[in-house]
């Protein structure tokens, strides 16, 4: 099984998308899919002293302008191990630049977590976690002297229309 092309993903992404993770909330290891086996590579140790804000990874079946799978962040109490899948509901975004063009962020929630699962939308977050997960894209590759750049973090249904062009230019691309 290959976490970018099998692992399903529900007609109806309202509800919840599939995430899977490539990197524990609280982690400094950068991993990445190797798109041709399905396994993660080390890709590196952040240079700066930071640590991911949330679970990271991807949902599945996307494709975005920098080549690789829609990113997603899953906000949840507790860090998951790489690889695992998660149900996540989409809550908002953030539209970010790196060096490989346009590298929007979607953030979610896990619906299996009772501390989360109740967020719909990313202005009903703590103020604090939106500006985290801000300053943490501004500040992770400053370091390594890579450029990134942070537009305003964006609601919901925004967000849905992101994961939904990502699926259409995977199966364009299929």
């Amino acid at each position: 099984m290959h976490p970018l092309h099998d692992v399903l993903v529900p007609d109806n992404i309202e509800v919840y998308v599939p995430a899977v993770i490539e990197i524990p909330s609280g982690s400094r290891l950068k991993y990445e899919l190797d798109k041709r086996t399905g396994l993660l590579a080390l890709d590196r140790v952040l240079y700066s002293a930071v640590h991911y804000p949330a679970n990271y990874g991807f949902i599945p079946r996307t494709h975005c302008d920098d080549g690789d799978a829609l990113d997603i962040l899953v906000l949840m109490q507790e860090p998951v191990v790489p690889l695992t899948i998660i149900r996540a509901r989409v809550v908002g975004g953030l539209a970010m630049r790196d060096d490989k063009g346009l590298d929007d962020k979607i953030i979610a929630v896990a619906i299996d977590d009772p501390a989360y699962a109740h967020y719909k939308d990313l202005h009903e977050l703590p103020p604090h976690v939106t500006i985290e997960l801000d300053r943490f894209f501004r500040d992770y590759k400053v370091l390594e002297g890579k450029m990134t750049e942070v537009d305003e973090s964006y609601g919901r249904e925004q967000a849905l229309r992101v994961v939904e062009a990502a699926r259409d230019a995977y199966r364009a691309a299929q």
